[in-house]
């Protein structure tokens, strides 16, 4: 008599967004493929940070920015951190260098854009529960191009400097909102100046929207 070989365990997501439509189309797409299975979902990070500490999940499909509180990368730093955790894979629409690398550097496992096809997605999942990378090409091309180009990388403060120059906030607004000083903020401006090669915020905002450093 021939055993019957044991059935694997399904791999179990957590789905955390906090759209219900982006929730339940990502469910109807998943649990057409053998071996996967939606344990839960999150409509906050907060929530999904609640719901992996539980247990009982292998990947969170995480989206980056929520309507309040925590995003997307604090979320996935919190439930990466204990040992043994879920790993962590990023389904957004936002790839510029200022989403990517925090989510990245939080300890996400694969970073996927939402426009994937199911297939993608599908395999992304597989990979990122094996402990794999899993990364969009396009993602993954600007982080070579970062390692390959290190006087473009803006550290986060500055990222964020900039990103405030773009919508028109002056260098007082600026420091209010970060809670810096207005020197503070010129030095990191100066800063983005240099390693950009440029000598206005105009041309600051330019560069740095052309190199996704920044959103448009």
């Amino acid at each position: 008599m021939t055993d019957t070989p044991p059935t694997p365990t399904p791999i179990r997501l957590l789905l955390a967004d906090d759209h219900p439509v982006v929730r339940a189309g990502l469910r109807a797409v998943l649990e057409t493929e053998e071996g996967i299975t939606v344990a839960a979902e999150a409509a906050t990070a907060e929530e999904a940070v609640a719901r992996a500490a539980l247990g009982g999940i292998d990947v969170v499909l995480m989206d980056l920015r929520f309507g309040g509180g925590m995003n997307g990368a604090e979320a996935t730093a919190a439930i990466t951190a204990p040992p043994g955790a879920p790993r962590v894979l990023v389904v957004t629409t936002y790839d510029t260098d200022a989403d990517t690398l925090p989510a990245i550097e939080a300890g996400a496992t694969g970073y996927l854009l939402k426009d994937a096809p199911p297939e993608e997605l599908a395999a992304a999942v597989r990979t990122a529960a094996a402990g794999r990378s899993a990364l969009a090409p396009a993602v993954a091309d600007r982080l070579l191009t970062r390692l390959r180009e290190p006087h473009t990388s803006l550290t986060r403060r500055e990222t964020e400097v900039l990103a405030l120059v773009a919508e028109g906030l002056s260098n007082q607004l600026i420091a209010a909102r970060l809670h810096l000083t207005e020197g503070t903020v010129k030095s990191h401006l100066g800063r983005v100046y240099a390693k950009l090669g440029v000598d206005s915020r105009t041309a600051a905002v330019a560069a740095a929207t052309g190199l996704g450093l920044i959103g448009r």
